[in-house]
C-alpha cells in the first residue's frame, strides 16, 4: 500500500506541485493581461514581433502568479521559490518564443499553431529548470504524467475561456 501511494505521489500529485509556477504564469495573462502590446507596434522584417495579444500587463501578471505559486509552496519545498522564479521566467519565454515564430511565419495573431501553442511555455520552463537549477526535478514518470496533463489541460482550459468570454478562439 504504501509503495502504492508513494508512486501516486511521485508521478502525479509532486509533478503537479512542481510545475504549477509555469501553469499560473501561463494562464494568468487571460485573466489580468491587455493594455500596451510588449513589442509597442515594432516589427521586424515587416512583420510585429510578438503582437497585441502579448502585453506590458499580461506579462507582469504572469511573472506575479508563477513566482506567488513559488511563495505558497515554499514552506513545503523550500527549493521551490527558486525553481519557482525559473519556471515562470521559462514559461514567458516560451510563450514569446512561439508569438515571435507565429508573426515571423506569418501566422495570423490568434490563429492555432500546433504543438508549439499547447507545449512552448511547458518546454521553455522545464529548460530554463535543467539548464539554472536542477533540484527537486520529478522523476522521468512524473514528467511523462505533466506533459500529457499539459496538453490535456491546454485544450480544456483554452475551451473554458473560450466560453466564459476571457478568450477570443478556443485555442
Amino acid at each position: 500500500m504504501y509503495s502504492l501511494l508513494y508512486a501516486i505521489y511521485a508521478i502525479i500529485i509532486y509533478p503537479i506541485i512542481y510545475i504549477f509556477p509555469a501553469y499560473a504564469a501561463n494562464g494568468a495573462p487571460v485573466l489580468f493581461g491587455g493594455g500596451t502590446p510588449l513589442d509597442r507596434g515594432r516589427k521586424l522584417r515587416g512583420r510585429r514581433i510578438f503582437g497585441n495579444h502579448k502585453t506590458v500587463r499580461g506579462t507582469v501578471s504572469s511573472l506575479i502568479a508563477g513566482i506567488a505559486v513559488g511563495v505558497i509552496e515554499y514552506p513545503f519545498f523550500h527549493y521551490m521559490i527558486f525553481a519557482a522564479v525559473l519556471l515562470t521566467i521559462g514559461a514567458n519565454v516560451g510563450d514569446l518564443f512561439g508569438s515571435f515564430v507565429k508573426r515571423q511565419l506569418g501566422v495570423k495573431s490568434g490563429k492555432s499553431f500546433p504543438i508549439m501553442d499547447q507545449y512552448g511555455f511547458f518546454v521553455f520552463a522545464l529548460a530554463f529548470v535543467f539548464v539554472f537549477y536542477r533540484v527537486g526535478i520529478p522523476n522521468v514518470y512524473g514528467l511523462i504524467f505533466i506533459t500529457i496533463l499539459t496538453g490535456a489541460m491546454h485544450l480544456l482550459t483554452n475551451i473554458g475561456a473560450y466560453r466564459l468570454k476571457l478568450k477570443e478562439v478556443p485555442w
